[in-house]
């Protein structure tokens, strides 16, 4: 042992770092001790130290209970002070040794040591494993690329078994432990299978790592050309102007909605769903539902209104220029407007225009907006039997859309359209909800501030809206909702009113319509009155303006062929162009009749007068109603027939004629249904003539309701039955009593041609139309 006469060495230990025997390593040394030691070493003529290696790196003094048994004796080769102090050296390890015990640990540590020797082993098996670790080492340079190749040809030139196990151990990137074990194992035989051992390890954690490198690459590489192309897409697709798919969607209507101009809570509601188009995938079948959602939350007006224009006298003139008469309605109108002006902000009235058709209350409707300058919408309820058409569709329905009233507010654009609901009495329920009453949220100007429509969801205000309505009568309205409207009534024209709108209006219109003008066709006034009696039975005009454009038409085809240059339609040869007359001018009989009476009645298409016809004849008291008469006209019949019963006497009546004479009481037209109650005294009157055989004056008309004491009751429709009586030729007409507050509806014009009979008693109703 070469220094086995100076049995004590200074000790230096190493953190983090090993030395393995014939290894030259540069060291750099700044610990006191460690210092120390080197002095002592560098003070000895052959320089010798032990390095041995600490357990842990972090202590920063070690004790000898931290520091590995087994190191190397090494030879220090040169030393340089550097200037912050430490020491580098250059040492070169020379063989195993273990420490015996520690001399002294004060100043620097100094310990006694034993050499440990390699044993050595020869043979084929030595030879084997020697070259079997030096092809794997081979291999790993090779894989590595992390130790030079030289190194394997320094390596291969060693003889020595443990040499070669040794120097590989140095370059191998193992863990602290895993070395000192390596330098623990004294057996070159054992030294070797653990260094084949590991190699074989790292060679397979190398060809994992590069086939999890390669595949990143892979990864890589793909993800890359993906953003490349995406980038060149992108890059396209911006020189075409165009946004790229639901990310460019998205950001156009957020811009949208900076410039949108609603209430919070509605901005709030787009902006969430925005968020949720943002994240669902752009092919879901949900990104489309959205995204109409979105864009009818854009397209309902939320602030923009129009400015009225509330000008009265230009509203008057607007409503003059276009309708003829309709004075009530007009008066309503303007009363509107005025409030309109005195009040900046009213909730706006629900009106309803009940009348017959054609006598011009959608025109109407469209006027009074005309006359606001405000927008108008217009949907018609005629056949809406489904609740969602007034509310919507929930928007998890397949092809959900808004409701009617929603839809109308976003083709006006603004929130105070005019908006017209055309036929609200057609409506009719079914299963499928009841819309009549949905729309009493619509029209209910306590409700209508906050409407909730199924597919929007967000309480839409329709306050200031102003809703018109139109029907043509009031009975199949369900009351709460006619509870919550005006009702105007339009009842019909009269024939001057007539004559007037056909001069000043239809025919002028459909001269235009049809290219002819005043020069080419002229229609006396004489003609348009026959027109209006004897060719059209209506309370509107709609038919009337028909025959105007069949005269158009005619005088058209004989201009057109040559026959004439101007064309005159007089009251005589009105026939030649429209044919015969369609109707009997007139229903006022043409002489006093026994049993006939003309009773006046109300239609929907305006009033009417109807005949009662009573027979008598030798019988058993049978009492037989024709003519498609309801139950409540049937009622009628019966009451007359037991008054006249219980007053024989009085009448001069055969007091048995119940038991000896059948009675037939037939109203003419027998195809047309008829009901009502105010055909009452018609059939008493009737009755009564044909069992006494006193005639009834063909110039009276009568109306109203009995009661079995022979009491008249009061009637409806007053306006529209008068009307009829003076287009029939009608001179005098009875009515109850109670009616007498209607009369100031009637036309003067109607009212000079009439004698009115005011009733309260079927006695006065005898008195006036029984012929003495």
């Amino acid at each position: 042992m070469g220094s086995n006469h100076k049995k004590t060495i200074p000790l230096l230990p190493l953190r983090g770092l090993l030395v393995f025997p014939s290894m030259v390593l540069h060291l750099d040394v700044g610990r006191d001790k460690s210092v120390k030691a080197l002095d002592q070493a560098m003070m000895e003529d052959n320089s010798f130290i032990f390095l041995a290696t600490q357990e842990e790196v972090q202590i920063e003094e070690p004790t000898p209970d931290d520091i590995y048994r087994i190191g190397t004796i090494s030879k220090v080769r040169q030393m340089l002070k550097l200037p912050n102090g430490t020491i580098r050296v250059l040492v070169e390890g020379l063989y195993r040794a273990k420490i015996i015990d520690y001399v002294n640990d004060d100043t620097y540590f100094e310990v006694t040591y034993q050499k440990l020797d390699d044993e050595e082993q020869e043979g084929l098996e030595m030879d084997a494993l020697s070259r079997a670790v030096l092809d794997l080492f081979e291999q790993y340079i090779n894989a590595s690329k992390k130790v030079s190749p030289e190194t394997l040809a320094t390596v291969s030139d060693i003889n020595e078994p443990g040499r070669i196990a040794d120097v590989i151990a140095s370059h191998l990137p193992l863990k602290i432990k895993d070395k000192q074990r390596i330098l623990e194992t004294i057996s070159v035989k054992e030294r070797l299978e653990k260094i084949l051992d590991i190699l074989n390890n790292e060679r397979e954690l190398l060809e994992l790592e590069k086939k999890i490198s390669q595949r990143v690459k892979k990864q890589m590489e793909k993800t890359q050309k993906e953003y490349y192309l995406r980038e060149q897409m992108k890059a396209i697709k911006k020189e075409l102007g165009e946004k790229d798919g639901i990310a460019g969607e998205v950001a156009e209507l957020r811009e949208k909605l900076k410039d949108l101009d609603a209430p919070d809570y509605v901005k709030e509601k787009i902006k969430k769903e925005i968020d949720r188009l943002e994240k669902i995938p752009a092919a879901s079948a949900e990104s489309g539902v959205i995204r109409t959602y979105i864009d009818w939350l854009f397209d309902i007006p939320w602030t923009e209104s129009t400015e009225d224009d509330l000008d009265i006298h230009r509203a008057e003139e607007i409503l003059d220029q276009e309708h003829y008469g309709l004075e009530k309605a007009k008066e309503r109108v303007l009363e509107y407007l005025s409030v309109q002006k005195l009040v900046k902000k009213m909730k706006g009235p629900i009106l309803c225009l009940v009348g017959p058709p054609g006598v011009g209350k959608t025109s109407l409707a469209k006027s009074i907006a005309k006359s606001l300058g405000r927008k108008v919408v217009r949907i018609s309820l005629g056949g809406v039997r489904d609740e969602s058409e007034i509310r919507g569709h929930r928007r998890t329905y397949v092809g959900a859309l808004p409701g009617r009233i929603i839809q109308g507010m976003k083709t006006a654009g603004t929130v105070n359209p005019v908006f017209i609901l055309d036929e609200i009495d057609k409506m009719s329920s079914d299963f499928r909800g009841d819309p009549a009453s949905a729309l009493l949220e619509v029209l209910d100007p306590e409700q209508n501030n906050s409407f909730s429509d199924h597919y929007i969801e967000i309480p839409y205000d329709l306050s200031k809206v102003m809703f018109i309505t139109t029907a043509n009568s009031t009975h199949t309205i369900p009351r709460p909702l006619l509870d919550r409207m005006e009702i105007l009534n339009i009842s019909g024209y009269t024939e001057i009113e007539k004559l007037h709108i056909a001069q000043k209006y239809l025919l002028p219109r459909q001269l235009e319509a049809h290219g002819l003008s005043k020069d080419k066709l002229q229609v006396q006034e004489g003609a348009l009155i026959e027109v209006i009696r004897r060719y059209t039975r209506e309370a509107g005009v709609r038919n009337l303006e028909r025959e105007m454009a069949t005269l158009c038409r005619k005088a058209a085809k004989i201009i057109v062929a040559g026959e004439k240059k101007k064309v005159i339609v007089t009251a005589k040869n009105l026939a030649q162009y429209l044919g015969k007359p369609k109707y009997r001018y007139g229903m006022a009989e043409r002489e006093n009749q026994i049993g006939a009476v003309t009773g006046l009645a109300w239609t929907p298409v305006g009033g009417d007068t109807l005949t009662v016809e009573v027979s008598v004849y030798p019988g058993k008291g049978k009492l037989t109603l024709t003519g498609q008469l309801g139950d409540v006209m049937q009622e009628s019949a019966r009451a007359a027939f037991s008054y006249i019963r219980a007053k024989v006497e009085e009448l001069q009546i055969e007091p048995d004629f119940y038991e000896k004479k059948d009675i037939h009481i037939h109203v003419p037209e027998g195809a047309i249904p008829k009901d009502g109650p105010s055909a009452g005294i018609t059939m008493a009157t009737a009755l009564v003539s044909a069992l006494t055989g006193k005639k009834v004056s063909k110039s009276v008309g009568m109306t109203g309701e009995i009661t079995l004491r022979g009491r008249v009751l009061p009637i409806g429709g007053l306006k529209e039955k008068t009307l009829a009586a003076h287009r029939a030729g009608l001179t005098t007409i009875i009515i109850p009593k109670e009616n007498e507050k209607d009369l100031e509806d009637i036309p003067d014009s109607v009212k000079k041609d009439l004698e009115f009979v005011l009733v309260d008693h079927l006695d006065q109703v005898l008195e006036k139309a029984l012929v003495k």
